[in-house]
């Protein structure tokens, strides 16, 4: 089911029991819904004497690269309904107690047909709380709730990723009657990185290196989430060679160690030459050799070849 709610906030314009919506789908066909989708899309549960157990509801944060990596506190402020303090969740004005509805007994629901097929059905006249309010509480009227904004502290791990979820049980929507809160779950986004590309636990970072190098080979600086590592490229390394410097991506969540890193060589070539500069390239081009660029070699021959074929096919 698509959220309702978009990264980094709620929806204020809509009430957070949004996973209440399919529960009453049920509810209407089959009666008061059933266990299990209560326990799916966090519906309210109710038990004997009204009580019903709020609503769990769905925040989703994002966060950056640098959080997921080592973790980090986000205070966010969200509006949820919240037992109303005034009559304690009951619903009712002080001095006043709720009243068994006489049209289902009490049960919340009436039964229809006999014999081996039987549909059960919310009770239309109090909404399958087995309850009727007659002097409504006038600071809720009579819901038991009042809608309240709410500064948590957010504790994000090491290692979260797109989808990770954070349970904080309790904070949720407030219950019905005294029943208990639901519970919150964050989902995590984690943005896209300028850096570090992921995937799962492995980081990719291409690196660009000058021709010089890529032909000399050297010592080069590669960025790690800890900190600069040194790489040591052999001469004549190719454009685009990939190199696993093992442990250097991003922890596990289940505290399993560290992902690797993927270090793709990217040789830069140089722009804006002065005179001088273009001079040596000139002279380094005169005096190169087949040798000296293989895959140009293997390129003309493959090239070549298919001209010869086309020829032999066109006479």
């Amino acid at each position: 089911m698509k959220s309702a709610f978009g990264p980094g906030g709620f929806d204020f314009a809509r009430d957070f029991t949004h996973s209440a919506d399919i529960q009453d789908i049920f509810e209407n066909l089959f009666g008061g819904g059933g266990g299990i989708f209560d326990e799916i899309f966090g519906g309210r549960r109710r038990s004997q004497g009204g009580k019903g157990r709020g609503a769990d509801l769905r925040f989703d944060l994002e966060v950056d690269l640098e959080e997921a990596a080592f973790g980090s506190e986000r205070e966010v402020t969200l509006p949820i309904a919240m037992q109303c303090e005034t009559c304690k969740g009951s619903g009712s004005a002080n001095g006043s107690k709720p009243e068994t509805c006489k049209h289902c007994g009490g049960h919340g629901y009436s039964l229809s047909g006999g014999g081996f097929f039987q549909v059960r059905q919310t009770c239309p006249v109090c909404g399958g709380e087995g309850t009727i309010i007659t002097d409504p509480c006038s600071s809720c009227q009579g819901s038991g709730r009042v809608k309240q904004r709410q500064r948590l502290t957010l504790k994000i791990p090491r290692g979260v990723e797109t989808g990770s979820r954070l349970r904080l049980a309790g904070k949720g929507e407030g219950g019905t009657r005294g029943g208990p809160a639901g519970d919150l779950y964050v989902i995590m986004h984690v943005r896209q990185h300028e850096l570090f590309e992921r995937n799962g636990d492995d980081l990719y970072c291409t690196v660009p290196v000058t021709m010089e190098t890529a032909a000399l080979g050297g010592e080069i600086e590669v960025p790690t989430i800890d900190g600069f590592a040194r790489l040591k490229l052999s001469s004549g390394t190719e454009n685009g060679k990939t190199f696993r410097l093992r442990g250097k991506g991003m922890p596990s969540i289940e505290g399993r160690g560290h992902g690797d890193l993927h270090v793709r060589i990217y040789t830069e070539v140089p722009v804006k030459l002065g005179g001088k500069q273009k001079k040596l390239l000139k002279e380094l081009q005169e005096q190169a050799q087949d040798s000296n660029y293989p895959e140009m070699k293997r390129f003309r021959k493959v090239t070549e070849a298919f001209y010869d074929k086309k020829e032999a096919i066109q006479k």
